[in-house]
């Protein structure tokens, strides 16, 4: 398993994490982690790993593109101190020049998200003791969908600083697909974004998965 004693594990990115979290900082008492994968996963973690103490924050922001993580990344992120960063960005980066196609200046284009995200990792593999890196995701089996290859083509992006960087990498796409040779995506997401209780857990299973917490 990744984390140690007394690690800080901080979750950004943006509405997939944050499910009416806690302000301003997702810790601590009365669900402060909010519904989302991020409670799941801490939740799971803390129950599968008590002797650890873990330390679990969701800084998750409803809307978020990369570049609004850009804007808030030193007092939502740096400023915990954590010792492990988890990033699910790109929806919103992508969705935008679909449902907003007339508001080209809320959309995220390739090279923006790319240069932006390396800088973000860059910014912080100094003082953390890794990152995890998340691909943005859409609900839809048909790759010859619009929006589904451009996510797809975002979700290449994250591989490649993944590798780059050496980060931990987990493949949300891939993970639906192979969910969703079984079930219909309205199952899980009547927008194909936003994951019901089943498909939070969901997602919290490939970050366990991902980051080797597999105790029973």
């Amino acid at each position: 398993m990744l984390f140690g004693e007394k690690d800080t594990v901080l979750f950004i990115g943006d509405s997939i994490s944050d499910y009416e979290r806690a302000r301003p900082v997702g810790e601590g008492l009365f669900n402060a982690w909010g519904t989302s994968y991020v409670a799941n996963a801490s939740a799971l973690l803390s129950c599968m790993y008590p002797e650890l103490h873990l330390r679990l924050i969701n800084m998750g922001v409803s809307g978020n593109t990369v570049r609004d993580l850009a804007e808030r990344w030193e007092s939502d992120v740096l400023a915990h101190k954590p010792d492990w960063v988890s990033v699910l960005i790109g929806i919103n980066d992508v969705w935008r020049q679909f449902d907003s196609p007339q508001m080209p200046e809320t959309h995220v284009l390739p090279d923006e998200y790319r240069k932006t995200y390396a800088k973000l990792i860059e910014d912080t593999l100094p003082s953390v003791k890794g990152m995890i890196l998340m691909t943005p995701y859409f609900m839809e089996p048909n790759r010859e969908d619009p929006m589904r290859k451009c996510m797809d083509a975002y979700g290449c992006m994250v591989k490649e600083l993944a590798d780059t960087y050496g980060c931990t990498f987990v493949d949300l796409q891939a993970a639906w697909d192979r969910l969703f040779e079984h079930m219909h995506p309205c199952h899980i997401a009547w927008d194909r974004i936003h994951p019901n209780q089943i498909g939070c857990m969901y997602i919290a299973k490939q970050f366990l998965a991902a980051v080797g917490a597999d105790r029973a």
